[in-house]
């Protein structure tokens, strides 16, 4: 069993933080090195869906970190850096430059605390998002929301001989007049092979729509973290064990529905190190 928990919190932690209820134990690290990329898309969920003024890429590199402080206890940390680039005119004509930025994204702490440990495990978790992110009048290039969000999250699971359960619920604060959030999502994990795990995952974010935050024209013309973003998320992941240490993670997602998001689906490639 104390494999299958190993195992549950490297699948979970992949683009978000890892919102299981299962902890690291005292003392041990997990570490994440991972690359996704949103490539050249143009088109943007909303209400009708709607072009970017450009092509876009949105990809990221990131390094994500576990520390059990206690065993019930975990740090994480996460370390995104974004590399975006606006490439060819959408409909011949664009009032933004074509450009490309390499810059952190929000960077994020947070702790997760498991208090109900009996076959089902439930935990809390509150994460933490920095204001880090940039921004380029010229291209609309941002990097991350030009915010603050406090995350805090109920995390519930079981494992069993070969599959494991999972869900969480929460909501986003967020500061300088973007809107708040509303998330819940759930996966289920299953052992198809002596050294892959394949999950499948759902991601809700609905937004409050009660901020009203003021941002340039040329943000708006690349979607970038701008205001009220929402998506409905599905996707598979995998895990390859290499040995005891190492592994490889895949990712692929896209989305059933959303507003102010990109029309395109996310691919995520990572390597991983617990020690």
């Amino acid at each position: 069993m104390k494999n299958i928990y190993t195992i549950i919190a490297i699948l979970s932690s992949g683009i978000l933080f890892a919102q299981s209820p299962w902890t690291q134990e005292k003392g041990k690290f997990y570490t994440q090195l991972s690359f996704t990329t949103i490539a050249n898309y143009d088109e943007v969920f909303g209400d009708p869906d709607y072009e970017t003024d450009r092509e876009v890429t949105d990809n990221t590199l990131q390094l994500y970190g576990e520390y059990g402080i206690s065993n019930k206890t975990t740090l994480l940390v996460n370390l995104p850096i974004k590399l975006i680039q606006t490439g060819d005119a959408v409909n011949g004509s664009a009032f933004i430059t074509e450009d490309s930025k390499t810059a952190f994204g929000n960077i994020s702490v947070g702790l997760k605390h498991n208090f109900y440990n009996k076959k089902w495990l439930i935990s809390g978790q509150l994460n933490v998002e920095a204001n880090t992110g940039t921004f380029e009048a010229a291209s609309g290039i941002r990097t991350g929301q030009d915010a603050w969000t406090f995350t805090p999250t109920l995390n519930i699971g079981r494992s069993f001989e070969k599959f494991y359960v999972q869900a969480f619920t929460g909501i986003d604060l967020k500061t300088n007049d973007y809107s708040n959030n509303f998330k819940i999502g759930g996966e289920i994990g299953t052992k198809v092979h002596a050294k892959v795990w394949l999950i499948g995952f759902v991601d809700i974010v609905s937004s409050f729509n009660d901020g009203d935050v003021n941002l340039p024209l040329s943000n708006l013309g690349t979607a970038l973290y701008v205001n009220n973003q929402e998506y409905g998320a599905f996707g598979l992941k995998a895990v390859g064990e290499f040995n005891k240490s190492f592994g490889g993670v895949l990712s692929f997602g896209g989305a059933f529905s959303g507003n102010n998001v990109a029309k395109q689906a996310a691919l995520t490639v990572g390597l991983y190190h617990k020690f």
